[in-house]
């Protein structure tokens, strides 16, 4: 069976590779935190915290970018010489 190439197909794709990495940015501030708490900071909870929240905005950040990417304009869709401008 081919792939459907519906933009509502690929939104979810999107959508779900967004979610995936935030979860996976998430573990990754959870276990930074873990340790700094365990070896730094005589554990305290506040930097699980503070790790869950970097990696939630990391995650959320990257969603923007990725839902954006579609819109972006790029350099080499520019015109590179002038004369060439349609009229």
């Amino acid at each position: 069976m081919a792939p459907s190439a519906n933009s509502e197909d690929a939104l979810a794709n999107t959508f779900d590779s967004c979610v995936a990495d935030t979860i996976i940015k998430i573990g990754g501030g959870i276990a930074t935190g873990a340790l700094f708490s365990l070896f730094l900071f005589k554990r305290k909870s506040w930097p699980i915290v503070f790790g869950v929240g970097i990696g939630a905005g990391m995650g959320t950040s990257d969603c923007q970018y990725k839902l954006s990417l579609p819109y972006l304009v790029r350099a080499s869709d520019q015109i590179k010489d002038p004369t060439e401008i349609p009229l």
